[in-house]
């Protein structure tokens, strides 16, 4: 049986292509929302500096999840970095997380932005998380910072 030359270079790039995609994706990644090839994935920790004076970025960005909504899984904490955290979503209250993901790595696919936060959202976020009534009451101002909603998160 002959092979052309063109042939033996389609499989392989395939294979080659293949090999790539597999070093990218880790063996035990679980995905919840839409699945996605992780491409450029930015540090959490340089989120902000992508997000800077824009309305939003979509990007994907890595990190490891410090907290998860304890009723449902409905919402997560990234680190940022610097003592920050960045606070996810899920487009559309599509999908959730499992409730212990909580110091698992993740790679989130989907929109950065700035947010100001309410203080009656911070305590809101903070009760579901389970924090006690004396932390919740201490939260006395709005904050600013960089929000994601992601339309696919990778967990492992």
């Amino acid at each position: 049986m002959k092979v052309s030359g063109l042939k033996v270079i389609l499989w392989a790039a395939l294979l080659i292509t293949g090999m790539a995609k597999a070093q990218q994706t880790p063996a035990d990644a679980r995905y919840f929302g839409k699945e996605f090839t992780p491409q450029n994935v930015v540090p959490a920790a340089q989120v902000a500096a992508k997000v800077g004076a824009k309305d939003s970025v979509y990007l994907q960005t890595e990190g490891v999840v410090k907290e998860v909504c304890r009723q449902k899984g409905c919402w997560m904490k990234v680190d940022a970095g610097n003592g920050e955290e960045m606070l996810v979503r899920f487009k559309q209250y599509a999908f959730f997380v499992p409730k212990d993901a909580a110091g698992k790595k993740v790679v989130l696919n989907g929109k950065a932005f700035a947010y100001q936060s309410s203080v009656a959202e911070q305590r809101h976020y903070a009760e579901d998380a389970g924090k006690s009534k004396k932390e919740v009451a201490s939260i006395k101002k709005p904050r600013k910072a960089v929000r994601f909603e992601a339309d696919g998160v990778m967990l492992f």
